[in-house]
């Protein structure tokens, strides 16, 4: 309300609630139908596989929850219902790609009833939680900057990520997925060029190291003086890390006809209600079960998706620096 030409509504309520909450379904019963509900809670990062505590967290966040907020909306449908997909979902090779996969599967099985939409997303630019992110976190702590080198990622601005799920929900037809037209050779970059350039911009260079162990000593010397900031550097050994990002996959049909900078996949294979909640059973008995394992639960994501090779290295994120 302090911001200068921004028009904020006399009534505007926000409520900290979880939205697989009951308080969170009266909310849904008593104040609906709506105009659009926009679902940006997401499990987001390749990090979230790191055991099976933390898959079935992610998929109750990315899945079941969407499937039973899509239960409850269909007895009084909004004009439009959106939420948040990524570019990892197309031919994805991790489990958190797989469950935005599934997670697309589910919305869609509602799109005769309720129009959806969603939107694959390239990584937002110094999100919370993402390796630039802590790039800017590490250089505050005065640590060691350390990235893959091989891994190459689509970036789009806040700015961006907002006007796209914006047109989504305004001038999407049901069973739309929005991506940004991105070029790859213009656009894709490496976590070690964001870096580079980051440090330039802070009036470093870098100091490239050879190991974990040497960056940390190399830390140890900084003083207000240094013009040079030691960076570690190494080839990507971690479970689920594509090395490039695509939106679509060669089955989908692609619309560019639209607008100048978005693409919109359409047509995309709808499931029957019936074949989803009996995927969503499977798998919430799955993870019930005190035997169960990722090993279990990408053997069965293999059997949904059709296409889903996971890349598996006994290697997760938390063990890198």
């Amino acid at each position: 309300r302090s911001s200068v030409g921004l028009h904020i509504p006399p009534v505007l309520v926000t409520y900290p609630v979880n939205f697989g909450d009951p308080v969170f379904s009266k909310i849904v019963e008593k104040e609906g139908p709506f105009d659009i509900i926009a679902n940006f809670a997401a499990h987001k990062h390749v990090r979230s596989e790191k055991d099976i505590y933390s898959l079935e967290a992610m998929f109750d966040n990315n899945v079941f929850k969407t499937n039973r907020l899509l239960e409850k909306i269909a007895l009084t449908p909004p004009e439009k219902f959106f939420c948040v997909s990524t570019d990892k979902a197309a031919n994805p090779v991790n489990l958190m790609g797989a469950s935005k996969k599934l997670m697309e599967d589910v919305i869609m099985a509602y799109a005769k009833d309720i129009p959806v939409c969603t939107a694959r997303f390239a990584n937002v630019a110094f999100s919370n939680g993402s390796l630039p992110f802590g790039f800017v976190e590490r250089l505050m702590k005065r640590q060691p900057l350390s990235a893959p080198h091989d891994i190459k990622r689509f970036l789009v601005t806040p700015d961006e990520s907002g006007e796209i799920c914006m047109l989504a929900c305004l001038l999407g037809e049901s069973g739309d997925i929005f991506f940004p037209a991105l070029n790859a050779e213009q656009h894709m970059h490496t976590f070690t060029e964001i870096a580079e350039q980051l440090l330039a911009h802070c009036g470093f260079k870098p100091l490239y190291c050879t190991s974990e162990q040497e960056a940390r000593d190399a830390a140890k010397s900084l003083h207000l003086g240094s013009k040079e900031y030691p960076v570690y550097f190494f080839k990507s050994d971690t479970s689920g890390e594509k090395p490039y990002e695509e939106f679509y996959t060669g089955d989908e049909v692609i619309d560019r006809s639209k607008f100048d900078s978005l693409g919109i996949i359409k047509n995309t294979p709808m499931k029957s209600l019936a074949e989803i909640k009996q995927q969503i059973n499977h798998l919430e008995s799955l993870f019930n079960s005190p035997d169960a394992t990722k090993a279990n639960l990408v053997e069965t994501l293999q059997t949904y998706l059709g296409r889903f090779d996971h890349l598996e290295t006994g290697k997760n994120l938390d063990q890198k620096m």
